[in-house]
């Protein structure tokens, strides 16, 4: 299985294959994660994004493309667009897990190896905290038992520090 590892900081600093950025379905950026990534990246990554929604008109909510890093210590930037939590009779968990899914897909399509993920959906589309790293992890383990050794490294990037203590009390549970 995969090296499942958690850190409390910034992705767009993290050398990994692909960082994924938890983005709006125009890929035009915006505020949080998506907007550090497309600010720390530079235009290169807009330009790509650009190319794609003109292709095929935007990213779909649970679906994921792939661009370049631009100006990021990453190789490529994975883009997913996670949903907007309502009232979770909406298919919102279903929606993440494909975030998490459909991203180590491409990453495995595009031979990268090491992956970053920021916390999907818990910022402005105001998914719980709880439910949504518990999805998330259940997501990569789930990918990683079936695509073994495909994906050598999974980081789970907290930018603030509540998300930082639930992923570690979820993977790293007191013995």
């Amino acid at each position: 299985m995969a090296a499942l590892s958690i850190i409390h900081g910034d992705i767009t600093k993290q050398k990994v294959d692909a960082i994924v950025n938890a983005a709006n379905s125009s890929l035009l950026g915006g505020g949080g994660v998506d907007g550090a990534i497309h600010r720390a990246g530079g235009p290169a990554i807009l330009a790509e994004c650009v190319e794609i929604r003109n292709r095929q008109g935007g990213c779909k909510t649970g679906e994921a493309v792939i661009t370049n890093a631009g100006r990021l210590p990453s190789k490529k930037v994975i883009h997913t667009v996670g949903p907007v939590w309502k009232d979770g009779t909406n298919n919102e968990e279903g929606l993440l897990y494909n975030c998490y899914v459909n991203s180590l897909h491409l990453a495995v399509e595009h031979a990268l190896l090491s992956i970053a993920f920021p916390n999907i959906s818990t910022g402005i589309y105001g998914y719980p905290k709880v439910s949504a790293a518990n999805t998330a992890i259940r997501a990569v383990r789930d990918f990683t038992d079936s695509n073994f050794g495909k994906i050598k490294a999974i980081v789970f990037v907290c930018f603030d520090e509540e998300n930082y203590e639930l992923y570690t009390q979820i993977l790293e549970p007191a013995s």
